[in-house]
C-alpha cells in the first residue's frame, strides 16, 4: 500500500480508508462500505472568561495538547465560530495537569468583541497551536521586560521563565491609567524591581515607556537584555532607546496581521535590516519575537494600519442578525 514517511496513508488520513475499500471492490464481488468515518473533532471548552480590567479579559480554555507543548513566546490562533475571523493571541500561561491554557485579550474590534460574549461551558470552533518559535531561556544577567496594554499578559511567561533560571528580572508595566493594570500581584512575586508608568500619573511614574526607561537607567542599572511587548509605537520607541543606550540586545513580539499562521498567506510579512540588507521575514513562522533594532518600523506601521478603517467601521455598525430578522418579521415571538 502507498506509504508516506513509512506509514500507510490510511493510518494518517481516515477518509482515505473509504477510497481503499472502493478500489478493492472493483476486483471483488464484495459491496464496498462507503460510510464516511471522520475523526472526532477536538472541542475547546471555555473554563472561564473574566474582565480583569477595563476592556481586558482573561480567557482560560481547555486545550490539553497545546498546554503540553507550550513554551514562552508561543501563540495560538483561535476562531469563535466557523465563520469567525482567525485571531492570534499569545499563550500567557498553561497548566499541564488541568490541560488548560490562559490568554489575555483586549476588546479592540468586532472579532475581539465576539470573544467577550464567551461564557463558561461554551466551546470555541478552533484553536491552533502552539505556533511561533520559543524564546531562548537562560541566565543572561539582568533582564528588562516591559509590557503595555495586552503586552502585560504576553511578557508574564517570559519573565517567569527567566526568573526561574536565575536572572535578575526588572519589569515595566505601562498603561493610560491605574485602572488598566492587571497581573500586578503575579509580577510582584517574580520581579526584583517593578516600575509602573501611567499617562495620567495615577499610578507610578507619569509618562510612557521612555519615562520608565530613563528612570531605570538613571539609577545606574546595567541591562544585559530587554523585551518589549505592546503597541507598535511603544516597541519602536523602546527599541530606539536601547539602541542609543549601549546597543542593549532588544527583542519585541510582533502582533501583525495574520491569517493562516503557517507563512502561506504572507499577511504577517515584515522586513528586517541586517548588515545593510533588507530581508523578508514572516511573523508567524520566523517570529513572533524579533530583534527590535533590525525591524523596518515604517513599513510595519504602514502594513498594520492598512485595514484600520474597515475594522472601525464594522465595529461601529455591526448589529445582531437575529434582531434584524425579528424586526423584519422573519422570526416568530
Amino acid at each position: 500500500s502507498f506509504k508516506y514517511r513509512g506509514e500507510p496513508i490510511s493510518n494518517q488520513v481516515e477518509d482515505l480508508k473509504n477510497l481503499i475499500e472502493y478500489r478493492k471492490s472493483k476486483t471483488s464481488e464484495e459491496k464496498p462500505n462507503l460510510e464516511i468515518k471522520r475523526l472526532k473533532k477536538t472541542r475547546f471548552k471555555v473554563i472561564s472568561n473574566n474582565e480583569i480590567a477595563i476592556n481586558f479579559f482573561q480567557l482560560v480554555i481547555e486545550a490539553p495538547l497545546i498546554a503540553r507543548k507550550a513554551k514562552p513566546g508561543n501563540f495560538i490562533i483561535l476562531m469563535k465560530e466557523e465563520i469567525s475571523e482567525r485571531i492570534p493571541l499569545t499563550i500567557s500561561d498553561w497548566n499541564t495537569v488541568k490541560g488548560t491554557i490562559t490568554l489575555y485579550f483586549q476588546e479592540a474590534g468586532y472579532s475581539t468583541m465576539e470573544l467577550t460574549d464567551l461564557n463558561t461551558g461554551d466551546y470555541l470552533y478552533s484553536v491552533v497551536g502552539p505556533l511561533g518559535n520559543d524564546i531562548e531561556i537562560k541566565n543572561f544577567g539582568t533582564v528588562l521586560l516591559a509590557g503595555g496594554c495586552y503586552g502585560n499578559g504576553a511578557i508574564y511567561p517570559i519573565a517567569k521563565a527567566l526568573k526561574s533560571v536565575g536572572n535578575k528580572v526588572i519589569v515595566i508595566l505601562e498603561a493610560r491609567n491605574e485602572n488598566l493594570f492587571y497581573l500586578e500581584e503575579e509580577f510582584e512575586e517574580i520581579s526584583d524591581l517593578i516600575v509602573y508608568c501611567t499617562s495620567d500619573g495615577s499610578k507610578g511614574l507619569k509618562g510612557k515607556i521612555l519615562t520608565a526607561l530613563e528612570h531605570i537607567t538613571s539609577q545606574g542599572i546595567n541591562l544585559d537584555r530587554a523585551y518589549f511587548i505592546g503597541c507598535t509605537y511603544m516597541m519602536r520607541d523602546a527599541s530606539d532607546y536601547t539602541k542609543e543606550s549601549g546597543n542593549i540586545p532588544t527583542f519585541v513580539s510582533l502582533n501583525t496581521i495574520m491569517i493562516d499562521g503557517t507563512g502561506m498567506c504572507g499577511c504577517c510579512r515584515l522586513t528586517l535590516i541586517q548588515d545593510g540588507k533588507e530581508i523578508t521575514k514572516f511573523a508567524c513562522i520566523d517570529g513572533p519575537i524579533f530583534n527590535g533594532h533590525q525591524i523596518k518600523w515604517d513599513e510595519l506601521f504602514s502594513r498594520n494600519e492598512r485595514f484600520e478603517e474597515p475594522e472601525i467601521s464594522i465595529y461601529q455598525t455591526h448589529s445582531c442578525k437575529a434582531i434584524e430578522k425579528f424586526n423584519a418579521g422573519d422570526i416568530d415571538e
